[in-house]
């Protein structure tokens, strides 16, 4: 099996045993979830919509690192603290993607990594 490691200095540096995302058998490109961090370590808090930007931003860097786009998308999960964030981060979302958005779940959590509201992977295809 064909593995290889995509790192970006665009989105933040893995903050674990992780890697930002891996490109597998040359096909498919497996994002790990971003949350509202900046690629200089800064936490986004409070506002969804801000959140879910950087969020957004920071996967966006990992795509043009592995040479795709949001276009390439074919997966994508949210985690959400509350459904009430919902529509909000909807909306920061779709303007992402122009046209024939990606399959997607949206669930709410228990918690996620440093306190924060919003979390997003995707999978995209070569």
């Amino acid at each position: 099996m064909m593995r290889e490691r995509i790192s970006t200095t665009d989105a933040p540096g893995a903050i674990g045993p992780y890697s930002q995302a891996i490109r597998a058998e040359g096909r498919f490109l497996f994002l790990s979830g971003q949350i509202p961090l900046t690629p200089d370590g800064q936490l986004l808090v409070g506002d969804v919509k801000l959140q879910t930007e950087q969020s957004m931003t920071n996967i966006k860097g990992v795509l043009t690192a592995a040479g795709l786009t949001f276009a390439n998308v074919v997966k994508t999960t949210i985690f959400l603290s509350s459904m009430d964030h919902f529509a909000s981060v909807n909306e920061v979302y779709g303007a992402y993607f122009e046209s024939d958005p990606p399959a997607r779940s949206t669930v709410a959590v228990a918690g996620l990594p440093r306190g924060v509201d919003v979390e997003i992977e995707m999978i995209a295809v070569y």
